[in-house]
């Protein structure tokens, strides 16, 4: 099992999921709808896709009020952003060697 493959993460390699983790991993939290439009989805698919990710332990979701506003946070766990960090690495070297390979070939 040497294939970098192997350190992909099946939770996370969905692109809306993909996605979500990306974006959260430059803030320490974002607006719900902030995260819906950047990835451009609807409420229901981001909801769905952020349950899942929550259920891995990856993802932190929060409510509260901004005013009189109810607002819904999302934010990376240390897991989860750990777990995108791996992920992003085997990406890397899927990538890196598939360069190296063409170049040799």
């Amino acid at each position: 099992m040497n294939h970098p493959r192997h350190g992909l993460d099946e939770v996370i390699h969905a692109p809306v999921r993909f996605s979500i983790m990306a974006t959260l991993a430059a803030a320490e939290k974002a607006e719900f709808a902030y995260v819906r439009d950047t990835i451009e989805v609807s409420d229901s698919v981001l909801s769905k896709q952020t349950a899942t990710l929550e259920k891995a332990g990856y993802v932190k979701v929060s409510k509260g009020y901004v005013g009189k506003r109810p607002r819904t946070w999302l934010s990376l766990t240390a897991p989860g952003r750990r777990a995108f960090e791996a992920h992003c690495n085997a990406l890397r070297t899927i990538a890196e060697q598939a360069t190296t390979t063409r170049d040799t070939a």
